[in-house]
């Protein structure tokens, strides 16, 4: 147990400085399962809250139906490395997504107003995760034998993928299901029990995830806790095997604090300031309708939406033109009133955006859109001109926008945009829209981030076969795919030898043995 004074304590939804970092970044998990700060909000008494958010004191050190350790052991006793185990896990998982894919549709518009086609987007990466790994998952649990030196023979050599033990998956409030689930399949496929601490940010989708894992997985396998961040302080007490952390920086860094009292490993899949840059060849009109969806899918909730903007000048007011025209395609000229944009998780988010919308209507930079509406917590996409010489100072470039809003920034070519991003942290996505094969390779060549896409935004991230993760200040840790398997799997060196023969070299007395010894090592 961590003593009382050390405990992290997580500060809930309402506080309305936990929707942001010190600086005011925003945090997708803030509030929830990992938001760290001073105190935690006063909380409604229990009979005003659901069942299953309510935060029950459990004596003892955990709040868990069946302990870590529990979970743990069918683990250690090696009940789970079959692939019949883990498949049949996977199966229980497909189940769980198949039968209950209207709840889920209908959780995640509860919790952000989600358009159906984007809530099943959630759903889509969940499903092709899935049937990757069904796929791929006998190839990937094969020994890989690796030839041993002179020196060594005879034996074998070979690595085996085991698994962890017991690991916590902790979920954010933007992609509330799919960034609980999808790690999951990962963490199952190679043999783990796991813990889930969805959102409390989302409460529709963590009740839904809480009753069909319950459903669906018997507690020793799998189990979720639901509740507020002294709920989530309390499971980082817990002894780990990995922790998968998707949130903001400052929070991830606390996650890692706590999981460096106990040596736990982790995954963290953060964020940053991702940059676009539109060359003057580049295809005007399909590009302005890329990256408007890119920024407006999730009303801008997303860790690899286009952040901000360079801009050559030849194209400049082109590519605005085109937007204005793509903005009134997508909503008819009234993204308000239409269904299809989704709203601002919740009013501390809402009025931090607002402020920025607010400050940039007084400085005149407002370039296309600029509407709100309190009432449903929606803000249109809005673009939003930002002086290449105060860049530094503006303040829709300090931060994380993680909202619907577009700062552009003029740049003389290619070279000035990535001076740009390499002046400041290493973004989780980067994008290019025009340039041929040598400016491809220059942006790759000179520049570090997450993922890279060209002449397209996000989907880099939706692609299962495609590893995705951060780079210093975005992440750390790898998933999707196979990586994903790997992230939750020890690569186990064995060595197999023989009795006979039995080479005396390496055993004393060493007196003539070194000339043998300088041939066999070289």
């Amino acid at each position: 147990m961590t003593p009382p004074s050390r405990r992290p304590v997580l500060p809930t939804s309402e506080a309305g400085d936990a929707m942001e970092g010190k600086s005011g970044r925003p945090d997708p998990t803030a509030g929830d399962s990992a938001s760290f700060g001073k105190k935690p909000a006063p909380q409604p008494p229990d009979s005003m809250r659901s069942e299953s958010t309510r935060s029950h004191p459990v004596p003892g050190a955990t709040l868990l139906a069946i302990t870590v350790a529990a979970m743990r052991e069918p683990v250690n006793l090696g009940h789970t490395r079959s692939l019949s185990w883990r498949i049949e896990q996977l199966k229980r998982l497909e189940t769980l997504v198949q039968d209950h894919s209207e709840e889920v549709l209908a959780a995640l518009a509860a919790d952000l107003g989600k358009p159906e086609v984007e809530a099943s987007f959630e759903l889509v990466a969940i499903r092709e995760e899935l049937a990757h790994t069904r796929r791929h998952l006998r190839r990937w649990l094969r020994p890989r034998t690796t030839p041993l030196p002179l020196w060594a023979l005879p034996g074998t050599a070979w690595v085996q993928q085991e698994p962890l033990g017991c690991v916590l998956i902790i979920g954010p409030w933007n992609y509330p299901f799919q960034l609980v689930i999808q790690p999951l399949v990962s963490a199952l496929a190679a043999g783990n029990t796991a813990i889930l601490k969805p959102s409390e940010l989302a409460p529709h989708t963590a009740e839904l995830i809480a009753r069909l894992v319950a459903r669906h997985f018997p507690r020793e396998v799998v189990q979720v806790v639901v509740g507020d961040g002294a709920v989530a302080a309390r499971l980082l007490e817990e002894t780990f095997d990995h922790i998968f952390f998707t949130g903001g920086g400052r929070v991830g860094r606390l996650v890692m604090a706590a999981a460096a009292r106990h040596l736990t490993p982790v995954t963290l899949e953060l964020g940053g300031k991702s940059p676009a840059i539109v060359l003057e060849d580049a295809d005007v009109s399909l590009t302005a309708r890329r990256l408007l969806w890119g920024k407006a899918i999730n009303a801008g909730q997303t860790c690899v939406a286009p952040d901000h903007l360079y801009v050559v000048p030849r194209i400049r007011e082109a590519l605005i033109q085109s937007f204005a025209e793509e903005l009134g395609r997508f909503y008819n000229d009234n993204p308000l009133g239409q269904g299809d944009l989704a709203r601002i998780i919740n009013q501390p988010q809402f009025d931090r955006l607002e402020r920025l919308l607010h400050g940039a209507r007084q400085r005149g930079q407002i370039m296309l859109g600029g509407r709100s509406d309190p009432s449903s917590r929606r803000i249109e996409p809005t673009l939003v001109a930002v002086d290449a010489d105060k860049a530094g100072l503006d303040p829709l470039m300090q931060e994380e926008l993680f909202g619907p809003l577009l700062p552009v920034i003029e740049v003389a070519d290619l070279e000035g945009a990535l001076c740009r991003v390499r002046a400041g942290e290493k973004p989780l996505a980067l994008y290019l829209f025009g340039g041929g094969a040598q400016e491809r390779q220059h942006l790759l060549n000179t520049t570090s981030s997450g993922g890279v896409a060209f002449n397209d935004v996000i989907l880099q991230a939706g692609i299962s076969s495609l590893t995705f993760g951060g780079v210093g200040e975005s992440g750390m840790g790898q998933y999707h795919g196979e990586e994903g398997f790997r992230t939750f799997s020890h690569q186990r060196a064995v060595v197999r030898r023989r009795f006979w023969p039995e080479p005396s070299f390496r055993f004393p007395p060493y007196a003539g043995k070194m000339k043998l010894i300088k041939r066999l090592l070289g």
